[in-house]
């Protein structure tokens, strides 16, 4: 019998008898517990593995980037402006007023970039393409520059053996379409099901994974809520309800139109994100609670500054066909207009369930039995973000979704953000970054153990990038970009540790 120690960041570590960790060795100490705790120490991350393969050998690697938070090229070969393009041109805006004009100049140094990804082992890489490169005012005349920079991309890719998961829509909508109104409009979802038309004619013979929008509630609740992304709207709920229903209305009509326009056999799914509630203890109750209110979806959560707390209204629509019952009732004469025919179009079938998961909040059953949030204890790691540090939603979450929706689930982003830089001796030394990914796939890896069927993960980010409001100033990436000297990319010690894990299988990841 050998002694390991839980690696759930709060909570004293507790020494455990067993062969190997269960599940409920590694849930959630008490909130009393974790008052006193930090983060356990992290053994030497680029030690070599001693042990078995960790992820099953199909197991998809991959990492993520975004066209506007990489690509640069603004102004270049015909692409038309997007509402990032204005948005960053607002005082006051962005951090220092910086923009994604250059960002991580992905658009020349795409090769460059395909030669580090196969350095490190990816298997798979998730890119979005940038609406007004390919379709310059959004509806009309198509930019072959623009389309012959993605398919050189994704020839690059399979060139070097990795897959090519295409987003359609990371949040860069045309300009010219927001002057006519944006997602606003009835004519959106047209004019976006005709975009991923365009797309799936040009690259479906090469892609065989297709995502259609990048978490639509993020989108939704940063442009449209509280003004704080581009398109900078703060609209009435009802307003917002229904900018919503249009996204919903764009990614139904977009799988048609990838179906229709299918050269050849993919899977297609959207990529929406997800916060959810982590029980404070591993008590039936908690672990019950937690899960019902992770799928809830209140009055409160729709209020400005919660946006981000109801998970189950960017699921349901898509993977049931319909809106949380509790959600309709809570909005009442806010909810949005739904036409006849419209959740048909929005429930179209998915081949499989791919979500963003960064962190979740903590939640307990009181003496009545009703819900408790738990606040995180003083002294509790937060990544520069000022985001909470919760491996363990990357147990929960899957296993519900799996649970729920009994679809396939890929984690198409997870990652911190740093203060990293080059260090005296050249290399860059992130072992925050190491710490934090492997206790999350440690969680995602008993998820599987426990019934859920997960057949992928990628890391956000791929490079350091332009973070939307923040700027360039938090850092995401594997890959270090020095913005400031000719934009040298410096692989850091996370990128070396994942090379290790993609090649064992996990083993490297130690504890």
């Amino acid at each position: 019998m050998r002694r390991t120690l839980s690696l759930y960041p709060y909570g004293a570590p507790r020494m455990l008898m067993t062969d190997r960790p269960t599940r409920r060795d590694f849930l959630s100490t008490t909130a009393a517990a974790a008052s006193a705790a930090a983060l356990a120490p992290a053994a030497s991350a680029l030690e070599q593995p001693s042990g078995p393969a960790r992820f099953p050998k199909d197991f998809l690697w991959g990492s993520s980037t975004s066209a506007y938070q990489v690509e640069g090229a603004a102004n270049e070969d015909g692409r038309g402006q997007s509402i990032w393009d204005e948005f960053c041109r607002r005082p006051g805006a962005t951090y220092l007023g910086q923009s994604g004009d250059v960002a991580c100049d992905h658009y020349h140094r795409y090769r460059e970039d395909v030669a580090l990804m196969k350095q490190i082992g990816l298997r798979a890489y998730r890119f979005s393409v940038s609406w007004p490169r390919v379709i310059p005012l959004g509806t009309g005349a198509l930019n072959p520059k623009g389309l012959d920079f993605y398919s050189r991309l994704i020839d690059e890719l399979l060139a070097a053996g990795i897959a090519p998961w295409l987003t359609l829509y990371h949040w860069d909508t045309p300009l010219a379409l927001q002057h006519r109104g944006g997602w606003t409009s009835p004519d959106s979802s047209h004019w976006f099901g005709d975009y991923a038309a365009v797309l799936a004619k040009a690259f479906s013979d090469r892609v065989p994974y297709w995502l259609t929008m990048n978490e639509p509630r993020s989108f939704v609740g940063s442009g449209y809520r509280n003004g704080e992304h581009a398109p900078g709207e703060k609209l009435s709920l009802q307003e917002v309800m229904q900018v919503g229903h249009n996204l919903w209305l764009a990614h139904g009509r977009a799988v048609q139109a990838i179906r229709a326009n299918a050269k050849k056999p993919l899977q297609v799914g959207i990529a929406p994100d997800c916060s959810p509630s982590l029980p404070a203890s591993d008590s039936p109750a908690d672990i019950e609670l937690a899960r019902a209110q992770t799928f809830a979806v209140p009055r409160e959560a729709f209020e400005p500054g919660r946006w981000w707390t109801y998970n189950a209204w960017w699921f349901e629509p898509a993977f049931t066909g319909a809106y949380p019952a509790d959600g309709l009732a809570a909005l009442g004469k806010d909810a949005p207009v739904i036409s006849a025919g419209d959740m048909e179009t929005i429930g179209q079938p998915l081949d499989f369930f791919a979500i963003n998961i960064y962190g979740g909040s903590l939640v307990r059953a009181a003496a009545d039995g009703k819900l408790e949030r738990v606040p995180f204890p003083t002294g509790f790691p937060y990544t520069a973000m000022d985001w909470q540090v919760t491996p363990d939603a990357l147990y929960w979450a899957p296993k519900w979704l799996w649970e729920r929706y009994k679809k396939p689930v890929y984690i198409t982003e997870n990652g911190l953000s740093c203060r990293d830089w080059v260090s005296l001796d050249g290399a860059v030394h992130d072992p925050q970054r190491i710490d934090f990914v492997g206790r999350y796939l440690l969680a995602l890896e008993r998820a599987m153990r426990d019934g859920a069927n997960v057949r992928g993960y990628f890391h956000w980010s791929l490079l350091d990038n332009f973070e939307w409001a923040q700027g360039y100033k938090q850092r995401f990436g594997m890959i270090y970009v020095d913005f400031a000297n000719q934009q040298r990319r410096v692989l850091k010690d996370s990128a070396k540790w994942f090379a290790r894990v993609i090649a064992t299988q996990g083993a490297a990841i130690t504890t």
